[in-house]
């Protein structure tokens, strides 16, 4: 049963960055051309959803911050770690480049506690020592009614951070370290 966590009847603001080609480059938070970001979260492990303003006029909501932690959290442990918010303007910016208005992007994984991670690289050979999950700065997501292909190449055009293309288990890893891709 999905739960609605926090809703915020803002409507996100797209800035046109992709038209312009600005969204190759880093993003720099513009209050005035960019006054609200918006995301939108289903947890495909926990069923909860969030759809909420997370950052208005340049300034990051701090409860609204707080209820992306919670959904993004390590749903094996419950532990809850603060999500890089460079890692929300990305997935901000991703949405954007998709013209997918407040559709959810479907989380695999967000935070991993380091014994999650020991417990899956133990598993999985796909799964890195030192992920970026666990220090809130990853995140593996679908979006239903968009191609897998889709979201990886508008993630790829960001050159913000890692991309890695999981067709197979169909998702795409996004993350906020070194520009990389796999």
């Amino acid at each position: 049963m999905r739960r609605q966590l926090f809703r915020v009847g803002i409507g996100a603001m797209v800035t046109g960055a992709a038209a312009t080609g600005a969204a190759a480059m880093p993003r720099r938070i513009d209050p005035v051309a960019d006054p609200v970001a918006r995301l939108a979260f289903v947890n495909t492990h926990t069923g909860e959803s969030l759809d909420v303003v997370f950052r208005e006029r340049g300034r990051y909501l701090t409860d609204a911050i707080a209820e992306i932690d919670r959904v993004l959290r390590d749903h094996r442990t419950g532990e809850v770690f603060p999500i890089d918010h460079a890692l929300l303007d990305q997935l901000d910016r991703l949405g954007a480049l998709l013209g997918t208005g407040t559709r959810p992007f479907h989380v695999i994984s967000g935070y991993r506690s380091p014994a999650t991670n020991a417990k899956l690289h133990a598993r999985s050979g796909g799964v890195a020592t030192r992920s970026l999950h666990m220090s809130g700065r990853a995140i593996d997501i679908r979006m239903p009614g968009v191609p897998l292909a889709t979201l990886h190449r508008a993630a790829l055009s960001m050159q913000a951070g890692g991309v890695g293309y999981y067709p197979g288990s169909d998702f795409v890893h996004v993350d906020t370290g070194r520009v990389r891709t796999w």
